[in-house]
């Protein structure tokens, strides 16, 4: 199926999609969680783990089997069937496909099937991948190029998937596998001898053989790099990915969290950073996506809120830890995908702020499947906060969607008030006014409009109803006046909340 409009992106997990403590399957997701994405307003859902992989802690980055989906989950028709059933709800598929490297083992998969260590990889150490105890493949072997472009088109044929996340790709252009500092020799690193020419002629391949098998099928990028010409058309250079993952975002997020206190951030560094991309290549903007939520880092909720999320998530509660991190991860997410891209990503249950990890079973915590699964039922609970959270993302995809902004591009800025710590800026003909200030509520502040006009708010995260504290009529009418050449109107520019504004 063609997508409708930009990519909203659900990105997903099959095994871990179900709250029992075990394996979820394909029918599961497709009876539980499909209805739970169409409800949300997004339009895509990406899955991961699909090929076989053996050991299941490795979220299915090392693939044993290319040409078979996870038989853990279900069997290929069930897989089949979860695909046909997201189409029929208008949500393409995308697949998050492993071409970056392959697993080790010598019972199951690639490595040594013909005795030797070089059939799929260089030959020697140079095919072991130094950081992921993994087989590297040999791009510039044909035979190499022949089995992964078949792969390619496998997928698409048989399971009609509608495009894939390619994992890695800054491993696999760089024979440094994207361990450096592109920063420190800029033209070097992006045009040097670290450049495996071989893996992007195969990158540029596959994407070429996408387009014609598929023509409405996307293609997307993990590169941190940010390889010139990597989301560029193959006919005007480039190596012809749909999009680029902006893996800078979520750093920047959680940078920002750990390190900086709320009223020393910099809203021109924040501008920067979600504007930070080139003006040709499309960019996915996301906060967080299972990186971020992985054991040994932390989402943006559990960031933001902690333990307190255990103790203090009920609505009767009085927590000012929480307050703050149920008004942040909204404007967060806000600022995020009317900023920072071409289309947004969000990782399953990070919507309503799931408070906590993703850890498989492994030997270092007992082969618990504790915080492999996902707690819907915390946002069914009325009583409970996360319910909000869901409530206000709900609204903000409507919002994105109906209004194009993913296809709007840059946005203007139109102000950055430090001392407020408050930015304005127009995007898709509608003004957004962002106060970051921990404590700064301003009376009949001034905001400027880009045309004259009677103004009305269609979204106010500080609502009840997204869990704010309602301090803001909603119904108001916000008449603009000129000074000096330039449109203004005035509002209750209240603190922690993101206000937005279009001609009534």
């Amino acid at each position: 199926m063609e997508l409708n409009g930009s990519p909203v992106i659900y990105e997903a997990h099959i095994g871990m999609a179900q709250e029992k403590e075990g394996v979820g399957t394909y029918k599961e997701f497709e009876r539980n969680v499909l209805p739970r994405i169409k409800k949300l307003g997004y339009n895509a859902v990406q899955l991961m783990a699909i090929a076989e992989h053996p050991y299941y802690g490795s979220f299915g980055y090392h693939v044993s089997n290319f040409f078979a989906p996870s038989s853990r989950f279900g069997t290929p028709e069930e897989l089949k069937s979860l695909i046909k059933a997201a189409h029929s709800m208008g949500i393409a598929v995308i697949m998050d496909i492993v071409h970056s490297h392959y697993v080790k083992n010598t019972s199951e998969g690639l490595n040594r099937l013909d005795g030797t260590d070089e059939i799929y990889s260089p030959a020697g150490e140079g095919g072991n991948h130094p950081h992921w105890d993994s087989k590297i493949f040999n791009y510039g072997k044909h035979e190499v190029q022949h089995f992964l472009l078949s792969n390619v088109k496998y997928w698409l044929d048989e399971f009609h998937f509608d495009g894939y996340r390619f994992d890695g790709v800054s491993s696999m252009i760089y024979y440094h596998h994207g361990y450096t500092d592109f920063m420190s020799e800029p033209y070097n690193a992006y045009f040097g001898n670290e450049v495996n020419r071989d893996a992007i002629t195969y990158l540029t391949l596959a994407n070429k053989l996408v387009g014609e098998v598929k023509p409405s099928a996307i293609t997307i990028a993990e590169d941190v790099s940010g390889m010139p010409g990597m989301a560029i058309a193959i006919e005007d250079g480039g190596i012809g990915f749909s999009y680029r993952l902006g893996m800078a975002i979520p750093d920047f997020w959680i940078k920002y969290l750990k390190e900086v206190p709320d009223e020393q951030w910099n809203l021109s560094e924040m501008w920067s950073v979600m504007n930070d991309r080139l003006q040709d290549v499309k960019t996915i903007a996301y906060c967080e996506s299972h990186d971020q939520a992985l054991v040994g880092d932390k989402t943006i909720a559990f960031r933001l809120m902690d333990k307190e999320m255990y103790f203090s998530m009920n609505k009767e509660s009085k927590n000012l830890i929480i307050d703050r991190g149920i008004a942040l991860h909204k404007m967060i997410r806000l600022y995020t995908i009317t900023l920072g891209g071409n289309a947004y990503l969000n990782f399953m249950g990070n919507e309503f702020g799931h408070p906590e990890w993703i850890d498989f079973p492994r030997e270092g915590n007992d082969w618990s499947y504790q915080h492999a699964q996902r707690n819907w039922s915390l946002v069914e609970k009325e009583y409970l906060r996360y319910r909000d959270l869901e409530t206000f993302d709900k609204a903000m995809i409507k919002l994105v969607r109906r209004h194009h902004i993913l296809r709007s591009g840059y946005a203007f800025n139109l102000l950055n008030d430090d001392d407020a710590k408050t930015t304005v800026f127009e995007q898709a003909g509608m003004v957004f006014v962002f106060n970051w200030h921990p404590t700064f509520s301003l009376m009949d502040y001034k905001i400027p409009v880009p045309v004259p006009g009677k103004y009305k708010m269609i979204l106010n995260s500080d609502d009840e109803q997204f869990g704010g504290f309602g301090r803001v009529e909603g119904e108001v009418e916000y008449f603009s006046f000129t000074e000096m050449g330039r449109h203004f109107i005035r509002i209750y520019n209240v603190s922690r909340a993101a206000q937005v504004f279009e001609l009534a």
